[in-house]
This record gives C-alpha cells, sequence and structure tokens, in this order.
C-alpha cells in the first residue's frame, strides 16, 4: 500500500480508505501516473459532448468515478469520514452538493455575476464541501472547466497549466487563493484560474 499523504494541502485517506486501491502501487509517483491517465479517459468522456445534466449529483458521482475507477474502489462515492478541508460534516454532502448546484443554476439564469466569478464561486464551494475521500480538487477543476465550456468561456488554465498535485511553487498559490475564496475574496482566484 502506497503511503496515503500526498502534497501539503492534500487530504489524508483513513486507513480503510488507502485499503481500497485497486491495482499494487509502489510509490506514490506510480500512483499519480496511474491517477492521471484515468483522468485523461475522464477528461475525453467529459468533453466529448455538450451536458445538459452538468449540474446534478448523478454527474458528480459519475465523473468522480471515471477519473479514479480505475484507481479506487470508493471512487464515485462520497466520503464517510470527515476531513481536514472545508467544514462540511459528512452526512451533509449530499445536501450541500444539492445546494451548490441549485445556487449555480440561478446564478446562471440570473446572470449574477460574471461567467468566470460563477465559475469560481462554484470551484471553491465544491472544494470546501469535499464530497469525496480523495481527488476532490481535480474533481473540483474539471467540474469548473465543464462548467465554463457550458458557458461558452474557454476553460481555466489554473496557473498556466502546471502539475497542481505535486508539491512545488504553483501549488501554495492555488491553496492560498482557495483560502482567500473561503473568506469570499474571489480575485486571487481568478487571476490563478486565468494565469
Amino acid at each position: 500500500m502506497v503511503e496515503p499523504a500526498g502534497s501539503p494541502g492534500s487530504t489524508p485517506l483513513t486507513a480503510e480508505e488507502g485499503d481500497d486501491l485497486i491495482p499494487y502501487v509502489a510509490n506514490r509517483g506510480q500512483l499519480n501516473r496511474l491517477e492521471q491517465s484515468n483522468i485523461i479517459e475522464a477528461e475525453r468522456w467529459a468533453f466529448s459532448r455538450r451536458r445538459t445534466d452538468l449540474l446534478s449529483l448523478d454527474f458528480m458521482h459519475g465523473l468522480h468515478r471515471r477519473m479514479f475507477g480505475e484507481v479506487w474502489r470508493w471512487a464515485g462515492n462520497f466520503r464517510s469520514s470527515n476531513k481536514n478541508i472545508g467544514d462540511v460534516d459528512s452526512t451533509h454532502v449530499p445536501t450541500q452538493l444539492q445546494g451548490l448546484n441549485d445556487d449555480t443554476k440561478y446564478w446562471l439564469v440570473q446572470e449574477t455575476y460574471p461567467p468566470d466569478e460563477i465559475a469560481a464561486r462554484f470551484h471553491q464551494r465544491l472544494t470546501w464541501i469535499h464530497p469525496f475521500p480523495n481527488g476532490n480538487g481535480r474533481h473540483a477543476r474539471l467540474m469548473t472547466d465543464l462548467l465554463l465550456v457550458q458557458m461558452d468561456r474557454p476553460r481555466f488554465t489554473w496557473g498556466a497549466g502546471m502539475d497542481l498535485v505535486v508539491a512545488g511553487v504553483i501549488r501554495p498559490r492555488y491553496l492560498e487563493a482557495l483560502r482567500r475564496a473561503d473568506q469570499q475574496d474571489f480575485m486571487p482566484l481568478l487571476d490563478f484560474a486565468r494565469s
């Protein structure tokens, strides 16, 4: 079993969640490569057609399952443990996600915010809810990009396409931008997302 702790700011797994690794993985690098291969296939599927069900719990489950289903048995299932990120008890995840989806639909119809800000607000709340045992940031970034494309906007660059999974210079900028967005200051996240 690979060590479940990853980069700073990543979600630690419980022992049970860590035991649900499907293939044999010798180290963190191998796990990252397996997950990335799975994510590339999920992106192809997700962007293959216009989505009418994007803002639904079924789509969110299905996308996470496609992103991590070849690697983790719990892929696509909401977390059953509380985590170090966000403030949502695991029992409230479905209700919070439904509220996010409903709010986002309202923002879109009412044009409450400019499109990029709708996407940033959606992304912040989705990461804050932290619906899955792991992979939440990657899932939230892909969901946000799908939302942008649905609004006929270009995908975010997320720090000029740098790898946000591994520790480095760019990941702390992203995490700090998310922390500021948690305080309702969305400018750092918007700047980062389009940098």
